[in-house]
């Protein structure tokens, strides 16, 4: 009784800390689409990073590296829209945990040099207890315009995640399922007038020898009623069993919760995919038929929520930033061509640099963080680039400006196929190159194979098509007039391997077999200039030698959109004049 008693009074000083400085924002869910009420419904789409304060010191991680309204700014800076932001459950059930102070709790664990780190760059939190500190990073976010997801990552303050760390289940040694569904409801009750917190994760990485769907529905539904009775207006995320990767079970039995309408409702499925998950494979195996392979199992495992009418958030995601790693060097692009395909909402692994206290190290580097060591610029600008492609959202209510049309999406670049500029109008009209996705047109594909068409040229121009010019020549678009647009060999385009992401044509009679085995097909590929969209022969298809092959830079995926592309049918038919002219 003296411990919850304490608990509370922590709680009541916790709610006297000011607001954050920002607009409330109350999200639901429109069948697979996560909406904002206060928008007419117009869709929101979640592109976060996670930020750790589930560590043993619990202590926001980065604190001794930046001031926080620095690393809040950064964040936002960066395109991310919102942070999940993970806490113990402990935070909330344990009163000794929450009243300790930042300076305490850092000391306690042997970190003097994080205390001086803390006291120069954010001397107004160091004494403050770690539930107020908690708050401060949330208000912070929130005045830098950042949503919040609170997850629930473990229950005893540490790294996660093993199967045997005592965190992994219900009834785990640590993890005691009646203390967690009250710490939920607390956290909720804490921070439902937070204008920035939109959701709650319930749990992260369910797993170990003990986990079982029974359970699994028994308390999951108990905390996400917890959750919803105690802040209505939050969404409330479910992780599935197997460290998140699996909710397959769903298919057979759905969740049984007052708040999951088909519209206006609250419940989101939340997925995690790494490529430790199959690293011999994505090491050594054929990469087009891993990455086919491993996007089906996916689909299986959670994409298919997408079809039943719920939000699907791939929560967590990432990669080695560093590069040289092949398995993620393959992972990487194959995840984000599935995350575009699906306009995923997702939270990228992860925003740290580095840790106060990472596995009994202090300072441990993170080799996945957008930020440095130092938490003060990048870690690698090319990688990030590549993830802020998947910001935008494509389509979803409010984004239907136009038609559905395909978007030609390069997964290794974070780029999409656009017209280039050029000071010759003909040559800039018929050249392509990898460009911001903002500015692509408009094509048309129909499966199994058709001309890859660009649309809006108007009524009364000729069609304008992709067409191969031959191996290590530039694509281009070319009019019926011209010689494209006919079905001829050289602009009938089709997916030919277990990627689905070589697209080609068969230009057996113009052209030698490829030595990697693409035979007579011509690929789209990237030029040398990294920029140019050319054709070569098609890589990576011979199996016997698929798994020494890396075929990333021919990996195209066809996208739906519905946003307004960058040319309508006037700049089209500008185009195609100038095509004909030419």
């Amino acid at each position: 009784m003296r411990r919850r008693v304490a608990l509370c009074l922590v709680l009541f000083a916790f709610a006297g800390l000011h607001a954050a400085a920002v607009e409330a924002v109350t999200l639901s869910t429109s069948s697979r689409w996560i909406v904002d009420d206060e928008a007419g419904g117009r869709r929101v789409k979640l592109a976060c990073v996670n930020w750790p304060s589930h560590l043993e010191p619990v202590v926001t991680e980065g604190l001794g590296m930046q001031p926080v309204d620095a690393i809040s700014k950064k964040v936002a800076s960066l395109g991310f829209n919102c942070v999940r932001l993970t806490y113990p459950i402990a935070l909330a059930t344990n009163a000794s945990l929450s009243s300790l102070t930042v300076r305490r709790s850092l000391l306690a664990h042997g970190l003097a040099g994080a205390v001086a780190g803390v006291e120069a760059n954010n001397p107004g939190l160091l004494d403050l207890t770690l539930i107020e500190s908690f708050r401060a990073v949330v208000d912070s976010l929130g005045e830098s315009g950042v949503m919040v997801i609170l997850d629930n990552h473990v229950s005893r303050p540490g790294w996660c995640c093993a199967d045997d760390d005592g965190n992994g289940f219900f009834g785990d040694r640590h993890f005691d399922p009646d203390a967690w569904v009250r710490g939920l409801g607390a956290m909720a009750a804490l921070f439902a007038g937070v204008p920035n917190v939109v959701g709650m994760s319930l749990r992260n990485e369910l797993r170990g020898p003990r986990q079982n769907a029974d359970d699994w529905y028994r308390y999951m539904q108990m905390g996400a009623e917890a959750v919803h009775a105690a802040n209505p207006a939050a969404l409330v995320i479910m992780g599935g069993l197997g460290y998140d990767t699996d909710l397959s079970f769903l298919a057979a039995r759905p969740v049984d919760v007052s708040f999951a309408a088909a519209e206006r409702g609250k419940l989101v499925f939340e997925l995690h995919w790494y490529s430790f998950a199959d690293a011999r494979a994505w090491d050594s195996e054929d990469a087009n038929e891993v990455c086919g392979r491993v996007a089906r199992g996916v689909a299986r495992r959670g994409g298919f929520l997408l079809d039943a009418g719920f939000p699907l958030f791939l929560s967590e995601f990432g990669a080695d930033t560093r590069g040289g790693s092949r398995k993620d060097d393959r992972y990487l692009p194959c995840a984000a061509a599935v995350a575009a395909e699906l306009d995923l909402d997702w939270a990228l692994w992860a925003l740290q640099g580095s840790y106060a206290l990472r596995q009994g190290v202090a300072g441990a580097d993170e080799v996945y963080g957008v930020l440095d060591w130092s938490w003060s610029k990048p870690r690698n600008a090319t990688a990030l680039s590549r993830i802020q492609s998947l910001q935008r959202p494509l389509r979803g209510p409010g984004y239907d400006d136009a038609r559905p049309y395909t978007v030609l999406f390069h997964p290794l670049t974070g780029r999409c196929v656009v017209r280039r500029a050029a000071d010759d109008a003909a040559a800039a009209a018929a050249t392509l190159e990898l460009g911001r996705c903002e500015d692509t047109d408009a094509w048309a594909y129909t499966q199994p194979a058709s001309t890859l068409a660009m649309r809006g040229a108007g009524r009364g121009s000729p069609p304008l098509c992709l067409r191969a010019e031959g191996s290590g020549r530039p694509a281009r678009l070319a009019t019926s007039d011209a010689g494209g647009c006919r079905g001829d060999a050289l602009s009938t385009w089709r997916l030919v391997s277990g990627s689905t992401m070589h697209v080609a044509v068969n230009a057996t009679t113009t052209t030698t077999p490829s030595r990697d085995g693409g035979g007579g097909l011509l690929c789209l590929d990237v030029g040398d200039d990294g920029r140019s969209v050319v054709t070569n022969p098609c890589r990576c298809l011979d199996d016997a030698a698929a798994g020494e092959c890396d075929p990333e830079t021919q990996w195209f995926k066809f996208v739906t959109s519905t946003r307004s592309p960058a040319t309508g049918a006037a700049a089209a038919a500008t185009v195609a004049r100038g095509l004909i002219a030419a």
